[in-house]
């Protein structure tokens, strides 16, 4: 059953016709996609079609459940490689252009990384709390869903799902399509872990060094940087990713004080610095910490006994000072020049920060929302000297994480036969049988992982301070994502006809034009290429041949040898992308088949370089 939610807003956004063109359902599951040329349709829903993406929105639903199940997911790009990789959120109040942002901050995430994969991310429209049945049951329907897309997507988990989620997925459609899943299947538990978490302590850890490079910019000149024991961080969202940062910023800066952090029931402070480790545990227990602590330590003390303020604003926290601010609750708008956008706090009434770490997705590649962060980096970065570390440049410590799964390939004799998918008693009895083996294959991605975070988040500060010294008009958001291009376009200047072509239709010379002209409606494919009997091609046909036949007269009995085109304009499956783009401008054609000495493999064309990959973006980047 689809969420009501999902067919009320798809009702409002999407025309009746379209609904009746384009949707398809299976075995119960229900399809609605849209790919780039959709960029009206698009529109409708919010989502503005770009030089990176989206390649595709699928609108999903089971039509069979008594559940409501159903969600969207977004294939934003796939440049740096296949599948795109990106976690599945669950909450009720999902939207396409929602979980879009979040594709793309995942393909900027996954490039400032440098892994190859491109961006993905899919949404469940459910409440995460409903009863532990219930949730089990609409994760193992959302996987029948997304099994469509598991060429093109692998999922982890998000707000809302976990890595219990993941073995469900995993149970149904196999090891290899799911991440982030439990030990006893070869992953590793990354929330657990602190994988993202950990992120947020390197990246503090490499700026204390590299931030005295920036004393070169007048805004920067005579900054000085705390030592170590007075270092103060303010961390706000104490959950899977804040309250392991915390942890872990502890361990890898023991002197450091961890001064406030907040969550929904409010917000602590303490000038002296938290006791993270109890805290870390109380979260570990019940989740939300602040008021709870305070009703237990702090509420009834002798006044004037203690220093540790509490608040059932957390938002307040904001006003507080410290060297570093770590915004890591799932609230992408943390700070504003204005109360317009409804920030958490307004940067007339923040604290005094000298380094904001961002743990929580904040991109948008929404114009207004994009403008909106260029605002507020105007007057933090330049006017207050504050350096801000966009999200995807130090938060991706959970995707590569996540991508060691892939890239130390899961033997074959340790992949579920498919007689045993879906089957949960059946696939516990076999991980049962193979568990010394996939703890083995788990420590070993373990770590790589943390090796590869480590590497990967250093460069990336190091590379981010390198952009804001040489040029001094750039915003710290305009930095990072020249960073994550760079990585794209460098991965796809090594891509080649072969990675992109599509098929090609083929027919004989002998066929007449009328039957080739048939293909053309069927298929809609730009050309057809003439191959004899021995599987050569000899020509191709365009529509254009077709229509200057057709202006002489009857194409009933004319063959195809009669009008196809003999001086082929093709290309090699090894031929650069950008070598496609210029010779099919340079000869004014849309299309031109790809072959290997006289055989015809495929072809690209002007939609084809559209959909996948970023001809335009390069040719802009050569310039």
């Amino acid at each position: 059953m689809i969420p009501k939610q999902m067919e009320s807003y798809l009702k409002a956004h999407v025309p009746e016709q379209t609904w009746n063109t384009r949707l398809v359902c299976e075995d119960g599951c229900c399809f609605l996609e849209f790919g780039p040329l959709d960029v009206d349709r698009l529109g409708r829903l919010g989502i503005e079609v770009d030089s990176l993406g989206p390649k595709v929105l699928a609108c999903i639903w089971d039509e069979e459940s008594s559940l409501e199940v159903g969600g969207y997911l977004v294939v934003d790009n796939l440049a740096m490689g296949r599948p795109s990789m990106g976690g599945i959120r669950m909450l009720p109040d999902l939207t396409p252009d929602m979980i879009h942002n979040l594709a793309r901050g995942m393909t900027l995430k996954n490039a400032a990384a440098n892994l190859p994969f491109g961006g993905g991310k899919a949404g469940i429209i459910a409440d995460p709390k409903s009863p532990p049945d219930i949730h089990r049951e609409i994760v193992r329907r959302f996987a029948r869903l997304i099994f469509r897309y598991r060429d093109i997507f692998l999922p982890g988990p998000d707000v809302g799902t976990n890595d219990a989620d993941m073995k469900i997925i995993a149970v149904m459609n196999g090891l290899d399509n799911a991440l982030s899943k439990p030990v006893e299947m070869g992953g590793n538990h990354i929330d657990q872990l602190g994988a993202a978490g950990g992120g947020l302590a390197i990246a503090l850890q490499a700026l204390l060094e590299e931030m005295r490079r920036l004393n070169s910019l007048p805004q920067f000149a005579g900054q000085i940087l705390p030592d170590m024991d007075e270092l103060t961080v303010m961390i706000q969202g104490f959950g899977a990713v804040g309250a392991q940062g915390a942890r872990l910023i502890r361990q890898l800066i023991p002197e450091a004080r961890i001064t406030g952090i907040s969550d929904a029931s409010g917000y602590l402070f303490d000038a002296r610095g938290l006791p993270i480790e109890v805290l870390f545990d109380e979260w570990k227990n019940h989740g939300v910490v602040t008021k709870s602590y305070y009703q237990e330590n702090i509420q009834n003390l002798p006044l004037g006994n203690y220093t540790t303020k509490y608040s059932s604003y957390p938002e307040d926290m904001l006003r507080e000072s410290a060297f570093c601010f770590i915004p890591a609750a799932p609230v992408a708008n943390y700070l504003d020049t204005t109360e317009a956008s409804n920030p958490s706090m307004t940067t007339d009434h923040m604290g005094d920060w000298r380094l904001v770490i961002e743990g929580a997705n904040t991109y948008s590649p929404d114009l207004e929302r994009k403008s909106a962060r260029a605002r507020m980096e105007r007057e933090i970065y330049r006017l207050k000297g504050i350096l801000v570390v966009p999200d995807y440049l130090v938060n991706s410590g959970g995707v590569i994480f996540a991508a060691q799964e892939q890239l130390i390939r899961t033997p074959d004799n340790l992949r579920i036969s498919e007689n045993l998918l879906g089957d949960f008693d059946g696939v516990t009895q076999w991980l049962g049988q193979h568990s010394q083996e996939l703890e083995q294959l788990a420590a070993e991605r373990l770590k790589a992982a943390e090796k590869a975070r480590d590497e990967v988040i250093r460069r990336n500060m190091h590379e981010l301070i390198d952009l804001l010294i040489s040029d001094p008009d750039l915003l710290p958001c305009e930095a990072a994502e020249k960073i994550s291009i760079s990585r794209i376009t460098s991965r796809e200047k090594d891509r080649t006809a072969a990675d992109i072509m599509e098929s090609i239709i083929t027919i004989q010379s002998s066929h007449t034009l009328q039957e080739a002209a048939r293909l053309f409606v069927e298929t809609g494919c730009p050309i057809v290429a003439i191959i004899n009997p021995r599987d050569e091609m000899v020509g191709i046909l365009s529509n254009w041949d077709i229509t200057k036949a057709a202006s002489r007269g009857s194409i009933e009995k004319i063959t195809v040898d009669q009008a196809m085109t003999r001086q082929v304009i093709a290309a090699k499956p090894e031929d650069p992308i950008l070598d496609l783009v210029r010779k099919l401008e340079y000869y004014e054609i849309s299309a031109m088949p790809i072959i290997q000495g006289k055989k015809v493999l495929g072809m690209v064309s002007t939609d084809v370089l559209a959909r996948r990959s970023l001809y335009r973006l390069l040719q802009t980047r050569q310039e």
